[in-house]
């Protein structure tokens, strides 16, 4: 070699670096898209509040007041979001989550709340589940001995669904992992005239370590562990399975949740159902992000966008972020 190349291997002929040269040649190759419409803010409404309460465990999130809920769900819309997903934070709870079916409860009137004001510029969605109003936290109604009563939930479930499309929500996401619980839910639906509310199916939901934040975010008042309904970390084929038979018996949209540490089984899902696949970029993942930034360790914004489109690059069609509002921002400005 006297300069140049080595001996015998040649100049490239192909060079994909090519369609790297510019911004515009970036985005106009880009194979997958980030854009707000596939967005939905998962937001937190506490009972009784005047003013929105910090999150501390989650910078930049916040219980809402009612009032604060109207205001960021009008934001949401502005942006151009793809829907809401409501939680509900009670000042009171039960052994049976007597909140979560009350017209009155906070859940309910938030439903009320935000169709009130955004209509049908967003999808309003609820978390259809008894966790948050349960004073032992767990997502079903217990036995005498304790265990999570599978069949029992489910009659809690259909009450709650009927609350929900009661108080005008336009799709409901039941996320406890009960066994049948779609179909419960479906048939609750129909048998009282609400035939036009979806069902986003929380299929593949894994007992995660990540989850930890959001637990501050509900006041949970969780005593022991979820393994016994949530998903094994170890298993995908059992996520796929879940999700076939969440649409066999009726969802209209499916989910994996955590995202990040589950984005293989997100793929695995894509290739096997026909509906849309939604992904829960769950408070974990947010606050790591959000901690390493603050720290000075990454580009806050940049890895914003790149975590979300690595969600749709593994297969969601919608991602459900606590970052939604401010992607939204950032991809109107890029």
């Amino acid at each position: 070699m006297t300069g140049g190349l080595p001996e015998g291997a040649g100049v490239p002929v192909v060079r994909p670096r090519r369609l790297r040269t510019t911004p515009a040649l970036r985005r106009m190759v880009a194979e997958t898209s980030l854009e707000a419409r596939q967005l939905v803010l998962p937001v937190f409404v506490r009972e009784g509040l005047s003013e929105p309460v910090p999150i501390g465990s989650m910078p930049g999130v916040v219980q809402h007041s009612r009032d604060s809920l109207r205001r960021a769900a009008a934001e949401a819309a502005e942006l151009g979001l793809g829907g809401l997903m409501l939680f509900g934070v009670p000042e009171h709870k039960d052994a049976v989550g007597s909140g979560a079916t009350d017209p009155d409860g906070v859940l309910n009137r938030a439903i009320t709340d935000v169709v009130g004001e955004v209509g049908e510029a967003l999808t309003v969605m609820s978390d259809l589940c008894l966790d948050e109003f349960t004073d032992h936290g767990h997502c079903g109604v217990l036995t005498p001995d304790g265990r999570v009563d599978n069949d029992a939930t489910l009659v809690r479930y259909a009450e709650m669904a009927r609350a929900h499309a009661a108080a005008g929500v336009d799709m409901v996401g039941p996320s406890g992992m009960m066994d049948g619980q779609v179909a419960v839910v479906r048939a609750a639906l129909d048998g009282a005239g609400h035939t036009d509310v979806s069902v986003l199916a929380y299929s593949a939901k894994y007992a995660s370590a990540f989850f930890g934040p959001f637990r501050e975010a509900v006041g949970s008042s969780l005593q022991g562990d979820r393994r016994t309904y949530q998903q094994d970390a170890a298993n995908a084929v059992e996520g796929v399975r879940e999700a076939r038979l969440d649409v066999a018996e009726g969802a209209d949209l499916v989910m994996v949740k955590p995202a990040l540490a589950y984005l293989d089984v997100l793929r695995r899902v894509r290739d096997a159902v026909e509906v849309p696949v939604a992904a829960y970029n769950v408070s974990g993942e947010y606050s790591m992000l959000e901690a390493a930034a603050e720290r000075g360790w990454i580009d806050r914004e940049a890895a914003i966008l790149e975590t979300l489109t690595s969600i749709r690059r593994a297969g969601a069609d919608v991602v459900l972020t606590y970052w939604a509002a401010e992607a939204a921002r950032l991809l109107a400005h890029r």
